[in-house]
C-alpha cells in the first residue's frame, strides 16, 4: 500500500492539472485561446533504483506541469535512469467549458468538462465509479463534472483496488480509440503535439522487462493553470513514476540416491539435500530444481509475454525427459503451495535439443500458462492490487543421469549445468535475460599393481571395491580398459571383480566423495593376498568462486590407510583420482614337492622298502631249511 500511496500522491500532484479555478475567466469570457492546441510531454525515469540510490527523493517533488530542468539533469545525467520502452495512450474524454448558474441574485461561472452522454462515457464513469448523479449538471446530451469529483474518483478507484482500475482504463482506452505515443527514448522522453483542448485519460499500455509496477492511470487538462494560478500552460510535461525491478533465478542440484544421507529424498522440499554443488557416482541419478520469483504484475500493460528456461546440460549427464513439473508458492521457501502443472496440461512445454558437447531443454510457458500466470484469482482475489502469480514463487523440477563413460568431467572442473531465464513484458522488443548454474562433481581412482619381486602374473588378481559410507559394492563396466562405474549392490557376489590391466593398473572413474575399502579377493600364486582392506576416503571442501553464479566450487583431497594422498589430474581437471600402490610380497618357502626334496623322500622309500624285503628273504629262506 505504500507504493499505491505514494503513486496516488505524485498522480494527485499531477492532476494540478485539473485545478482551472474561476481565475481562468474573465467578465469578457475564457482567457483559454481556442485557436491553440496542447502538447504532452512525458519523461519516465527508474525512479525505484534512484531513490535506492540516494539521488531522488519523490517526496520532495511537486509535479507543476512544466519542464524540470532540475529533474532532468538529477535523473538524466551521469547517471542515467531513464526507462526506455515504455508506451503510453491518450484519448480525449471532455472538452473544457464553463456552467454558469444563477440564483436570482448572482451568477456563479464554474470551469467543467463537458462529456457526451453514451456507452463511451458510462464505461469511462464506470471505471471511475462515478455515475450521472455525480455530474454538476446534466443536460439530456451533455455531462458536466467538476476537476473535484473527476480527481476524487480517480484517487478512490485507485486505492481501492489499483489493479481492477488500472485493467479497466486500459481496456477503455484501447477499445474507443487511443492514440499510442511513441515509446519513451533513451532518454525517457516521449511526446504529442497538435492536441485538441480537452481533458485527456493517459494510460501506460506497454512496458519494457524492468517495470514491475506501472504508472496509475491520469488526467490532464490542456491548458492546465500554472502552479501560481497565473496563467495557462498549453505544453504540460509531466514525470509519472514507475517501480522496477526483476525476477530471481537460482539453480540447485542434489543426489538422488536417498542413503548416501545427504538428503531424504523429500519431493516438497527446496533445501533437502538442494546445493550448488553436488557429488554423484557414475550411473547415479541427480535431481535439479529451478527457483524463481516472479516479477510484479499490476494490470495488463505490466502482464508477461515470455517466460523461458533455457537449461544447459554437460555432456556427461542426460536427461530423463518428460519428468518436468512446475509449481507455483506463495513463498519464498515454497511451502505454501499454489498449484502444479503437469506436461500434459499444456501450459507449459519441455523441447529437448542436442548441441555440441551437451544438450539443451527448453521449458516454455504456453498462452494457456502465460494467461494464468498473469489472471489467475488464486492469490489476490478478484479484488487485490496485484495480478495473477505476481511476486510468487515458481518452482521447476527435473532429473538426469550422470553417464558412465569417459564423457564424465572427473575432479575440480566438475559437470557445470547453467540456466537462462529469458522474460518480455508488453513491450515485446525489450527482454531481459537472468543466468545461474550449479556443478556436479565426480572422482575416481588411480590404483598401481605391483608384485615384490616384479615377476607375479596381473591377470591372477582379483579386487573389490566397497563404499563404507553408503554400504554397497561398486559395480562397473570396462572400456578400453578403464572401468567406469555403473551402478552399486549390496550382494558380494553381484559386485565387480576388478582385475588389473597389462601395466598393473586399475582405474576406477565415476566415484563420489565417499569413504571406501580395497580388497583383494586373489592374487598369483606365491604371493600373499592383502592381509586388511586398503581404506580410501575421498572429501570434499569449498574452493574457487564459481564465475556465474558467485558461488564457492569443490576441491577434492584424498587419504589412503589415514595418510594424505595424491589426487592426479584427468586432462586438465585437478584433483579427479586418488593415486596409490599396492604390493604384493613372496609367501613363506615350504619344502617343496618336486626337484631335490622328491628325489630325498624317493631314495629313503627305495631303501626302506629293500631293507623290509632283505628281512623278509632271510626268514623264509630259513623256514625252508628247517
Amino acid at each position: 500500500m505504500k507504493t499505491v500511496k505514494k503513486t496516488v500522491a505524485l498522480i494527485l500532484a499531477l492532476i494540478m492539472v485539473l485545478s482551472l479555478a474561476a481565475v481562468g475567466f474573465a467578465d469578457n469570457g475564457p482567457i483559454i485561446d481556442p485557436s491553440k492546441t496542447g502538447s504532452l510531454n512525458i519523461y519516465k525515469y527508474d525512479l525505484t533504483s534512484a531513490e535506492a540510490a540516494g539521488a531522488w527523493d519523490a517526496g520532495s517533488h511537486v509535479s507543476s506541469g512544466v519542464y524540470d530542468s532540475s529533474v532532468n539533469d538529477t535523473l538524466g545525467g551521469a547517471v542515467n535512469y531513464a526507462i526506455q520502452g515504455v508506451k503510453f495512450t491518450y484519448l480525449k474524454v471532455a472538452d473544457i467549458t464553463t456552467y454558469t448558474s444563477s440564483d436570482g441574485s448572482s451568477q456563479t461561472s464554474t470551469t467543467v468538462y463537458a462529456m457526451p452522454v453514451g456507452p463511451t462515457t458510462t464505461s469511462l464513469l464506470t471505471a471511475l465509479g462515478l455515475s450521472y448523479e455525480n455530474t454538476h449538471h446534466q443536460t439530456e446530451s451533455i455531462y458536466y463534472f467538476t476537476s473535484d469529483t473527476l480527481v476524487s474518483a480517480l484517487e478512490k478507484a485507485l486505492a481501492g483496488n489499483a489493479t481492477v482500475t488500472k485493467n479497466a482504463l486500459e481496456t477503455y482506452i484501447g477499445s474507443n480509440g487511443g492514440t499510442e505515443m511513441a515509446e519513451t527514448d533513451e532518454y525517457g522522453h516521449s511526446s504529442a503535439s497538435g492536441l485538441p483542448l480537452g481533458l485527456y485519460l493517459i494510460v501506460e499500455t506497454a512496458v519494457p522487462e524492468n517495470v514491475t509496477s506501472t504508472t496509475d492511470p491520469f488526467l490532464v487538462s490542456l491548458p492546465m493553470t500554472s502552479i501560481d494560478g497565473s496563467s495557462w500552460n498549453y505544453d504540460v510535461t509531466v514525470y509519472p513514476k514507475n517501480n522496477t525491478g526483476s525476477p530471481t533465478l537460482e539453480k540447485t542440484v542434489r543426489e538422488a540416491q536417498t542413503s548416501t544421507g545427504k538428503n531424504s529424498g523429500a519431493a516438497d522440499s527446496i533445501t533437502d539435500g538442494y546445493a550448488h554443488t553436488a557429488t554423484a557416482s557414475d550411473g547415479d541419478v541427480v535431481q535439479y530444481q529451478i527457483i524463481s520469483t516472479l516479477p510484479t504484475i499490476t494490470s495488463a500493460a505490466s502482464q508477461l509475454t515470455t517466460y523461458t528456461f533455457v537449461d544447459n546440460l554437460s555432456q556427461g549427464l542426460a536427461y530423463t525427459q518428460n519428468d518436468v513439473v512446475v509449481e507455483f508458492f506463495r513463498d519464498k521457501g515454497c511451502t505454501d503451495k499454489i498449484t502444479t502443472w503437469a506436461q500434459s496440461e499444456g501450459k507449459f512445454s519441455a523441447d529437448y535439443t542436442a548441441e555440441d558437447g551437451g544438450a539443451a531443454m527448453t521449458i516454455t510457458m504456453t498462452g494457456t500458462g502465460l494467461a494464468e500466470i498473469n489472471t489467475s484469482a488464486d492469490v489476490y482475489g478478484a479484488a487485490g492490487q496485484q495480478s495473477g502469480y505476481s511476486a510468487c514463487t515458481m518452482r521447476i523440477t527435473y532429473s538426469a543421469a550422470v553417464h558412465s563413460d569417459a564423457s564424465v568431467s572427473y575432479g575440480a572442473t566438475g559437470n557445470p549445468n547453467n540456466v537462462t531465464l529469458t522474460w518480455r513484458r508488453t513491450n515485446a522488443e525489450y527482454y531481459d535475460t537472468l543466468k545461474d548454474d550449479c556443478h556436479v562433481y565426480v572422482y575416481g581412482l588411480d590404483l598401481t599393481k605391483q608384485f615384490s619381486d616384479g615377476a607375479g602374473s596381473f591377470a591372477n588378481v582379483k579386487m573389490l571395491l566397497h563404499n563404507d559410507t553408503d554400504s554397497y559394492f561398486v559395480q562397473a563396466t570396462q572400456q578400453d580398459g578403464i572401468y567406469f562405474v555403473t551402478g552399486h549392490t549390496a550382494d558380494e557376489t553381484q559386485a565387480t571383480v576388478f582385475v588389473p590391466n597389462a601395466e598393473g593398473k586399475v582405474i576406477v572413474k565415476g566415484l563420489e566423495d565417499d569413504a571406501y575399502s580395497i580388497t583383494e579377493a586373489a592374487t598369483d600364486n606365491g604371493y600373499m593376498l592383502l592381509q586388511e582392506a586398503v581404506k580410501v576416503v575421498i572429501s570434499t571442501a569449498e574452493g574457487t568462486v564459481c564465475d556465474v553464479c558467485k558461488k564457492p566450487m569443490l576441491t577434492a583431497s584424498a587419504t589412503v590407510n589415514g595418510n594424505a594422498a595424491e589426487m592426479a589430474a584427468s586432462n586438465e581437471s585437478a584433483n579427479a583420482f586418488v593415486t596409490l600402490t599396492v604390493v604384493n610380497t613372496k609367501g613363506f618357502d615350504l619344502p617343496q614337492t618336486g626337484g631335490r626334496g622328491t628325489w630325498l623322500y624317493t631314495t629313503i622309500g627305495i631303501v626302506v622298502m629293500a631293507g623290509a624285503a632283505a628281512v623278509i628273504f632271510f626268514i623264509m629262506r630259513r623256514r625252508s631249511t628247517r
